[in-house]
């Protein structure tokens, strides 16, 4: 029989790549291939050094950065840049 944790193991999302360039966060997953998200959506994450970026874990939801205490979820990486733009004007 399977277990709760192998479930939820085999539908997570595994982040095989993760890079940066001055303006957006990629991910490669085995699932959906190449997204990526606009930093200024995560200014803790855009203002924070190599290091620090380097510095993250994998969650069933997203992605995690101790040290600067930022999240990112997968669902995010889904929106269209307008979407977010839409979502952040409304806060």
């Amino acid at each position: 029989m399977e277990s709760l944790f192998q479930k939820i193991a085999g539908k997570m999302k595994q982040v095989k790549k993760l890079w940066f360039n001055d303006e957006r966060i990629f991910i490669e997953t085995d699932k959906k291939g190449v997204q990526s998200q606009l930093l200024q959506f995560f200014p803790r994450l855009k203002a924070a050094t190599e290091k620090q970026r380097n510095n993250w874990n994998e969650s069933y939801f997203g992605l995690h950065w101790d040290k600067i205490d930022e999240d990112i979820s997968f669902e995010s990486f889904a929106w269209a840049d307008d979407d977010n733009l839409r979502y952040y004007h409304k806060v």
